[in-house]
């Protein structure tokens, strides 16, 4: 495989939906637009979710607001099973609470083309998302690497992004694509995910795919704005264009309804060669384990 047509939708939380099925219709005309545009995978963004509050009912409190998202996606992903079939391109329905034995999770749920529902927990929670008086969230324990369309790919949900003790673990595996669905409140935020994400595509010799919301969602009483925008960065090498950026939209706050939909090709071949020994200096997954940390005091 040369190149992997993909689709990043930096989904707009003012839409606000009406119920669970006005979601999903919204996202089917997503799918229908990736589809037409050529993409053989949509990725939408984290806490996509939010948007549902527009429905929430009368007094919900913030502390029980996961649970009805949870409740609205396990409404939503039924609506959406048989779609990412219909129209040939996989699906990252975002992320969405997710209720658990051991609590609520905040999980990004990919429905493929090929019928698999592959889901994966948010590792590294925010003090905001663990906070017992609003969202109380508990975080996975489990990062799953998996076969889609012929490329190894992985997903890092937004702070995951920026934990570098998750991009060791996945040296080892030659991942191809990371998927990087995030929600950031600033632009603090988003340079924060997209900076790192930009830094694992240099350390994994991989691509890596972000996209955010934008705008605010009705109902909300946690995230009174969201700014991001979408790119896929790649290993900053002269075959891949020197910079990195293999395709980017700017970061927007979504207040004018501006909602990112990017397209953008996965060159996995010229990754694959340059991870066989192609690139300038690449080490490949290198360790540390020659190195002696020594911290020096003066009395």
């Amino acid at each position: 495989m040369n190149n992997y047509p993909i689709a990043l939708w930096s989904f707009n939380l003012s839409r606000a939906p009406g119920s669970a099925a006005a979601l999903a219709a919204m996202i089917e005309e997503g799918l229908q637009k990736a589809a037409d545009g050529g993409a053989k995978l949509l990725v939408l963004p984290e806490y996509i979710s939010e948007t549902c509050l527009a429905f929430k009912p009368d007094g919900l409190s913030p502390s029980e607001e996961t649970a009805f998202m949870a409740d609205a996606g396990a409404e939503l992903f039924p609506l959406l099973k048989n779609l990412p079939e219909r129209y040939g391109v996989s699906l990252l329905a975002g992320s969405w609470p997710v209720k658990t034995s051991a609590g609520i999770t905040n999980t990004a749920v990919l429905l493929a083309a090929d019928g698999r529902e592959i889901r994966q927990d948010k590792l590294s929670l925010t003090p905001f998302e663990q906070d017992t008086e609003t969202w109380n969230l508990t975080p996975g324990t489990e990062l799953q690497v998996f076969e889609l369309d012929g490329l190894k790919v992985a997903i890092l949900i937004c702070l995951d992004i920026e934990m570098p003790a998750l991009s060791c673990l996945l040296a080892q595996e030659k991942v191809d694509l990371l998927l990087v669905p995030s929600m950031t409140e600033k632009l603090s935020g988003y340079h924060r995910v997209y900076g790192c994400a930009k830094a694992r595509a240099v350390e994994l010799m991989c691509a890596v795919a972000v996209c955010g919301v934008v705008g605010r969602a009705e109902g909300t009483t946690q995230n009174e704005t969201n700014v991001s925008g979408a790119a896929l960065y790649l290993p900053c090498e002269e075959d891949l264009g020197f910079t990195g950026i293999g395709a980017e939209i700017a970061p927007t706050g979504g207040e004018a309804d501006e909602e990112p939909f990017l397209f953008a090709a996965v060159p996995v071949a010229a990754i694959r060669d340059l991870r066989q020994g192609a690139a300038e200096v690449w080490p490949g997954a290198w360790q540390a384990d020659h190195v002696l940390l020594k911290v020096n005091s003066q009395r």
